[in-house]
């Protein structure tokens, strides 16, 4: 894959996040200042690769699976190579601020911190306390389009009835765990991914906090507030 046809492939991931609508050539063109016809030369390279597709009722494109994952690899690698760690940003700031009130309860610290998330990602927010699941922002989820078509709703919901057993379960090898779509080991056509962080707790060595939400998701946000979220309760508790 070439450098420009990587940075369209961005652009379009991050648009489709935003406006969840496909992606035209023409607001890429704008976007890349080439022309229509540039633009719609390399969506055609991108759609043969496996990275995006056309939906049957518009002109404009969207990510596939593989292309989400090869833009996630692309943002680990990145954070790897980091030669220190990025300061926190306002959002970090902020889940920080609401989870240093509770430091003496993990469980309240804990709880706060998925909160918070929910609140700055829009999604779903898990987390495992002890032997129990909290869950909150179901209706963050159910409110995404997306859940509105066909039967993902009643997948989504199956997935969550899954999901305790398999984190009581999963050993995770990943400080963050990224599962797309159909890479999701309990909802495979669910439309849903699973933005995870393993942490050290009062309750396990293995505890968890995360968000669950479409695949259509600001992807360096969420895992950089996720993975953040996660090194900070492991800090704190």
């Amino acid at each position: 894959m070439t450098e420009r046809q990587r940075q369209i492939l961005a652009a379009i991931i991050e648009q489709h996040a935003e406006i969840a609508a496909p992606v035209g050539s023409v607001m890429l063109a704008k976007l890349f200042g080439v022309s229509s016809a540039t633009i719609r030369s390399e969506m055609v390279h991108l759609e043969e690769m496996g990275m995006i597709e056309q939906p049957h009722t518009s002109a404009g494109r969207i990510p596939t699976d593989a292309g989400y994952r090869f833009y996630v690899n692309a943002l680990n690698e990145a954070h790897a190579h980091e030669l220190q760690p990025s300061l926190p940003d306002r959002s970090a700031r902020a889940i920080e601020a609401r989870v240093h009130t509770h430091s003496d309860r993990a469980d309240r610290a804990i709880r706060s911190a998925v909160d918070s998330l929910v609140e700055l990602t829009q999604n779903m927010g898990i987390a495992t306390i002890g032997d129990e699941l909290y869950m909150t922002g179901i209706g963050n989820l159910f409110s995404q389009p997306e859940f509105h078509q066909g039967n993902h709703a009643q997948t989504v919901a199956r997935l969550l009835d899954d999901l305790e057993p398999w984190l009581r379960e999963a050993k995770l090898n990943e400080p963050l765990n990224v599962y797309i779509g159909s890479e999701n080991p309990i909802g495979k056509s669910s439309g849903a991914t699973l933005i995870i962080s393993r942490f050290r707790s009062p309750y396990s060595d293995n505890s968890y906090i995360g968000v669950i939400g479409p695949t259509r998701q600001s992807y360096e946000k969420v895992m950089r507030l996720v993975r953040h979220t996660g090194a900070m309760l492991e800090e704190i508790l």
